[in-house]
């Protein structure tokens, strides 16, 4: 049951709504059956009674887990140029038919959901790739996305660097939601830019699962006062298609290649859902969402916490 609050200049219109962690692993190379996997899990969420529905970063095609893309520092393959090109191929653009496919899913049971692809650059030679995360609205609309602003290691090889013209943080009667993507979380500056514009469900899809990730999940939650959604595929070998399996690189991955991780922490930094690790899983909580007042009362890390005369953050929102 929703109960309702107050409304104040578009803050929070309820006080508690359900969410749900889309723990599950893409089928590798194929947005075909990524995306039929990711309707079938939007219709489960949905009929758990979810109100916000969370999916791992690069859901659609894949986190291309194990493979080297024919790269050496020097040369690349010219097997490792048609790996980018099926990349490319099952990649998605945003807008396009396949967001249309999704948003009308969404549609069916009215949350808003966030799920993380890979987009294919439409607007210039179409040659370069982000990781996006891009957002619906409950009546299957697409609000918006975010691009990862800088990939991390060797995903630099695959994917460009978003701008700021993609931080959005939108206004939701269940508080004002937006996202960083796996280690964007350990951006500061990018983490700032978020709880200036008063984030208050924060949604971190990633595809990390170590301990060092669980410790910032609860870091930012407490920092921020605000939810934090951490959203990582669990993913094994017979999700990559067959032909992938027989690569030299891959024949040495264990059979278990992303082992899940996804949680949920509350405004002080404390665990909602602790992680989940070995199995796909929807994890569901309900949030108190008068928790994210609550928390502001001893530290507003933009408010009475801030020093605005001594710090200034400028955030160019420029498309580049």
């Amino acid at each position: 049951m929703i109960t309702f609050t107050l409304i104040f200049n578009g803050g929070i219109q309820v006080s508690t709504c359900k969410v749900a962690i889309v723990q599950a692993g893409s089928i590798v190379m194929s947005k075909e059956k990524s995306i039929n996997k990711a309707i079938k899990l939007i219709q489960e969420s949905g009929d758990q009674g979810a109100n916000i529905i969370v999916f791992p970063e690069a859901f659609i095609p894949a986190y291309p887990r194990g493979m080297n893309f024919g790269a050496v520092v020097g040369s690349r393959s010219d097997s490792g140029r048609d790996d980018f090109l099926r990349y490319a191929n099952n990649a998605i653009t945003v807008p396009g038919p396949e967001t249309d496919q999704l948003g009308a899913a969404v549609k069916k049971v009215g949350a808003y959901t966030i799920i993380g692809v890979i987009e294919r650059d439409q607007h210039t030679s179409g040659g370069t790739l982000y990781c996006t995360v891009v957002f619906f609205s409950p009546d299957g609309k697409l609000l918006g996305k975010h691009r990862k602003l800088k990939p991390t290691g060797s995903e630099r090889l695959i994917w460009g660097e978003g701008d700021g013209s993609t931080l959005p943080v939108f206004d939701t009667p269940y508080g004002k939601i937006g996202s960083l993507i796996c280690w964007e979380n350990y951006m500061p500056l990018a983490r700032a830019a978020l709880y200036e514009k008063g984030i208050q469900i924060y949604i971190a899809p990633t595809a990390d699962s170590r301990d060092t990730w669980f410790a910032s999940m609860q870091h930012i939650a407490i920092e921020g006062r605000c939810f934090v959604l951490s959203c990582n595929q669990y993913s094994t070998k017979d999700m990559y298609e067959k032909d992938l399996l027989e690569r030299e690189e891959m024949k040495n991955l264990p059979d278990e290649i992303t082992g899940g991780g996804s949680c949920i922490v509350n405004p002080l930094g404390e665990f909602l859902v602790e992680p989940v690790f070995g199995k796909e899983e929807i994890l569901y909580a309900n949030l108190d969402l008068d928790d994210i007042t609550r928390g502001h009362f001893d530290f507003d890390v933009v408010g009475h916490y801030a020093r605005k005369d001594v710090f200034q953050l400028t955030v160019n929102e420029e498309k580049q």
